[in-house]
């Protein structure tokens, strides 16, 4: 992405008059300030009586996120429960930074001191009913995303729980079927279904703006050729371990307290790079083509850098990570018209590689008409594709909206941006490129469901989808991604094109992925 600073402010301006142009309502509920931003646009509302009973079960690195970002006017946080005793400490201290402020400096001393600690969700759920614990949000490491779940809704609790939903896909549908039969939300935290900005940019494609899609490049490449560059290899650390030297791990899914610190590095704990990174980027590129299912994966992964004796820093060749160090996929997608015309195919290439940052993290839509690019889930930076002759486009052309005088739908036009037009359009916004990541809003629109709807979500044993009110990541959206993710994983690791199935996204099919013939086969 090699944009000149112009160009990319550019980019900047153009995408947030385009999205004051073609989102003008909402724009105007916002400049009202009649409620939050997140509210406003995802369709809840400011918490009306008691706030919801909240514990949060994992406070390591993301759990502290969370906790960091939870809304204090929607939920009341009244436990925690982690394994381990620093990240117990961690969860009330914080790390001295804005991402991880801890919960004495979120809430204050007193309303700090006030929340219980436990030593796991076991203990946790014991003390359900003394609490008055009505939903848990859970950041534990993959493998126990599943059975911590499923035992919180067992015991009658609304579940938010991390990306991925689960290790496997049969866990996934146990957990949609289990919250179904209990009547109990299930939500997931793939955050871009609450980022405005993501939303925004979702919007500027579903408008046809961008015209017809042929290709997303999705990346997040990080460079740990350096020593202690790897923000996945952690130090097990001494009050730990003498504080859990008589605890039985394995009743908790690790074989060792390394395993458990380090759950990223193995493929019993983790899903690897494509899991822990790559879902999120294909969560979006599903939601920039209309939250389609993905036809096929194939790709190639290995662990080529790390171990290779002479490959870097001498600590890279010890390393004894399982997990790949560099993932290339290519998924295929079905394009707008694909049901009138198979040949209508959407390609999709990720990579996640351990040996070079050049270029941001993020996502680049390429249109007929137009280019999107969503850089670091911070900003958004939108061009007309350049056309024939006389007619303007490219990266260091302005932008504006109008309307096409045969379909009546937006098109982008652009002029030089020396000359400009008499009157530039829109305006810019920075509701429009808000950078929340969007936990907040997740968190807020979950604990509204559970204080105004409850199981009134659902309707003929099904949740509402999102358009008629439902929670935008729900089991059934989760598992999608999750699929995606752990299909790509096992493409890779057969070195084979897999072609998904439809029932594969039905959660009362017993066929799943990990066990289909072509796979395993």
């Amino acid at each position: 992405m090699n944009l000149t600073p112009e160009q990319q402010k550019i980019g900047k301006q153009s995408f947030s008059d385009a999205v004051s142009l073609t989102r003008r309502d909402v724009l105007k509920g916002a400049a009202a300030g009649a409620t939050g931003i997140g509210a406003m646009v995802f369709g809840y509302k400011e918490l009306q009586g008691e706030r919801v009973k909240v514990a949060f079960i994992g406070t390591g690195d993301e759990g502290n996120v969370l906790l960091a970002q939870h809304p204090s006017a929607y939920m009341d946080v009244v436990a925690i429960a982690d394994l381990r005793k620093s990240n117990r400490d961690r969860a009330l201290q914080g790390d001295g930074d804005e991402v991880r402020v801890g919960l004495i400096k979120k809430l204050g001393a007193d309303a700090a001191a006030k929340v219980r600690t436990f030593n796991s969700h076991l203990d946790l759920i014991a003390a359900k009913d003394e609490l008055g614990l009505e939903a848990v949000v859970i950041a534990v490491p993959l493998n126990q995303h599943a059975p911590v779940a499923k035992a919180c809704l067992e015991a009658g609790l609304h579940v938010l729980c991390e990306k991925l939903m689960a290790r496997t896909i049969t866990e996934c549908k146990e957990l949609i079927r289990l919250a179904r039969d209990k009547n109990l939300l299930l939500a997931v935290g793939h955050q871009r279904h609450y980022s405005v900005l993501y939303d925004n940019a979702a919007n500027l494609v579903r408008s046809g703006l961008l015209g017809d899609i042929k290709f997303i490049r999705a990346q997040w490449h990080r460079n740990n050729s350096f020593p202690n560059s790897d923000s996945w290899v952690k130090k097990v650390d001494k009050e730990d371990a003498e504080a859990m030297k008589d605890v039985d791990l394995t009743k908790f899914g690790y074989d060792d307290l390394n395993q458990l610190v380090n759950w990223r590095l193995f493929n019993k704990t983790g899903g690897g790079l494509m899991a822990e990174l790559g879902s999120h980027q294909m969560d979006a590129c599903s939601i920039f083509l209309g939250k389609v299912h993905p036809l096929a994966v194939q790709g190639f992964g290995g662990k080529n850098f790390y171990g290779i004796k002479n490959v870097g820093p001498a600590d890279k060749w010890n390393d004894t990570r399982e997990v790949y160090d560099n993932i290339y996929v290519t998924f295929e997608f079905p394009g707008r018209h694909y049901q009138e015309d198979d040949r209508d195919i959407a390609v999709v290439t990720y990579s996640s590689i351990s040996t070079n940052k050049f270029e941001p993290y993020g996502e680049t839509v390429f249109g007929s008409r137009g280019t999107l690019i969503v850089k670091t889930e911070k900003e958004a930076m939108l061009y007309k594709e350049e056309g024939r002759g006389s007619e303007g486009g490219g990266p260091d052309q302005r932008l504006w909206v109008v309307n096409n005088a045969v379909s009546g739908g937006p098109v982008l036009s652009a002029y030089e941006t020396n000359s400009g037009p008499a009157k530039a359009s829109g305006g810019g916004s920075d509701w429009a490129t808000n950078i929340s990541r969007g936990y907040t809003e997740e968190m807020e629109h979950f604990s509204y469901a559970i204080r105004n709807f409850g199981p009134t979500y659902y309707k003929d044993g099904k949740l509402l989808p999102a358009s008629e009110g439902g929670l935008r990541c729900p089991g059934t959206v989760a598992m999608a991604d999750a699929i995606m993710a752990l299909t790509a994983n096992l493409a890779m690791e057969k070195k084979k094109r897999i072609v998904f199935k439809d029932e594969w996204f039905d959660p009362d099919s017993p066929a799943v992925p990990e066990t289909d013939e072509q796979v395993v086969g």
